[in-house]
């Protein structure tokens, strides 16, 4: 057999993660508080960087921006068509990874971060509407609780046509390959046979150890090492290594992850209220404001080639896109905070029960940005407003469809609606589940009883039952 070399021209589009796409990104994804750390390490190594005195001062830094700023494209808010604006510039010694993706997802929520995988995989969009009630329905351990009948009920009812258990089956086959490993899991045994289905195969005693969880874990938590001997065909040794590997997994995967403390919550956003209507704005509290430092910037000559004035050519370039990194996540936070409120407003003056529904594409489409950018940037963002402090993600809720095809509600309106009834409910005979959902028929909302047993469940009210008996 006789081996040819050839050529092939081959032409395709493919998008170039410059650092500096990789900056905008990871500055869009931070928390202030991460942010604010990013930044003072930014200070610190940059002589061509210093932080504004005063942070009411707007026209200062405005002018440093459009001065310093003034070679950047606008777009970095964007995430589309990178390629089209900038080159690149793997070749000029920067470096060509892909952005750290376990430093972003630092510090979120296991919902956050789930979103933000969800945001990069290639979902449709039908498919990943699918995909967002499926998280959104994980319990704090990252396991399914809910069946997938039900899931798929409610999905329908927000007009998912032809919608199959086959396919609910197979989105949830590819979100359980998410990370950490294991989260959808239907129950224990599951949870661990996937983390197990992720080991090496030459691991050791993998296959028994798979076979002991898919059949022998309820003698394995009975401590029926003598069954589990017999059954598996091992001598103690190696029973006691399989139940090591076991044991080495997590059977809580998503715990590790946590919700940011919110004693140390800083809004980024402050929406009030005036004689004019509802304003939002950023906070001029949440982060220092940077310039270019002018005596170091005068030092540097246009055309002088020696180390001295490279290195400060360098940090000056790095210092304006920090700088415009900065503006851009700002501008895009504003742009989507706005839109929501907008949406919202109703939350705003009335409370929860007129909450609206909301999605991630709705706003993306309005804004006009991906679907991705708007997870990221509503993702440990939070916006102070007259009724508390709330992460951006809190307005974003599924749709409920009215009675009748009337007006749609999102989850949040009606449980609320659903706090409100069992709040006003006589004394000595609390609501059934029953009678709820007749209630809720009435005002026009029609949901089946198990969707109220789990809207209550998730409130932490107990069964009327059990209100009865406590009284």
């Amino acid at each position: 057999m006789v081996m040819k070399a050839s050529l092939q021209l081959r032409i395709g589009t493919q998008l170039t993660m410059t650092p500096q796409l990789q900056q905008a990104i990871a500055l869009l994804q931070l928390s202030t508080l991460d942010l604010r750390q990013e930044i003072q390490q930014a200070l610190d190594a940059n002589p061509m960087l210093e932080q504004e005195d005063e942070f009411g001062e707007q026209a200062t830094i405005e002018t440093q921006e459009a001065e310093w700023a003034e070679s950047i494209p606008n777009e970095l808010s964007v995430d589309s068509d990178w390629s089209d604006t900038y080159q690149d510039v793997g070749s000029s010694g920067s470096s060509t990874e892909g952005p750290d993706f376990e430093r972003q997802a630092a510090g979120q929520s296991l919902h956050g971060h789930l979103l933000w995988q969800l945001a990069m995989t290639d979902f449709s969009a039908r498919e990943q509407q699918i995909a967002e009630s499926l998280i959104d329905a994980l319990d704090a351990n990252g396991y399914l609780t809910q069946p997938l009948t039900d899931i798929r009920d409610g999905l329908r009812a927000q007009n998912i046509e032809a919608l199959s258990q086959r396919e609910m089956e197979t989105i949830l086959l590819r979100l359980q390959q998410f990370e950490p490993t294991g989260v959808f899991a239907r129950d224990l045994r599951e949870c661990l046979m996937l983390q197990l289905a992720t080991l090496p195969d030459d691991t050791p005693l993998l296959v028994p150890a798979r076979r002991l969880v898919r059949q022998f874990l309820e003698a394995l938590g009975k401590n029926d090492m003598r069954l589990l001997k017999r059954r598996l065909g091992l001598d103690d040794e190696q029973l006691d290594d399989v139940i090591g590997l076991i044991r080495s997994l997590d059977p809580r995967p998503g715990s590790a992850y946590g919700v940011t403390d919110d004693s140390y919550i800083t809004p980024d956003l402050v929406v009030r209220h005036d004689h004019e209507g509802w304003h939002l704005e950023l906070n001029p509290e949440a982060l220092p404001r940077l310039r270019i430092q002018p005596d170091y910037a005068s030092l540097i000559k246009r055309a002088d080639k020696s180390q001295d004035n490279q290195f400060l050519k360098e940090h000056l370039q790095e210092a304006r896109w920090l700088i415009k990194s900065l503006s851009s996540r700002n501008d895009t936070l504003l742009r989507v905070g706005r839109e929501i409120i907008t949406r919202q407003i109703g939350f705003l003056e009335q409370g929860e029960e007129a909450m609206k529904p909301l999605i991630l594409a709705d706003i993306a489409e309005a804004v006009e940005m991906h679907e991705s950018t708007i997870s990221r940037v509503t993702t440990q963002k939070y916006i102070h407003t007259p009724r508390g402090v709330f992460e951006l993600k809190y307005f974003f809720s599924s749709q409920i469809s009215g009675q009748d095809g009337g007006d749609s509600h999102s989850s949040t309106a009606i449980r609320a609606r659903l706090k409100k009834l069992i709040q006003d409910e006589p004394p000595g005979k609390p609501l059934s589940d029953s009678r709820l959902v007749t209630l809720l028929e009435e005002g026009g909302i029609t949901v089946a009883r198990r969707t109220v047993a789990k809207y209550r469940e998730s409130l932490g009210i107990p069964s009327s039952s059990e209100r009865r008996r406590l009284r």
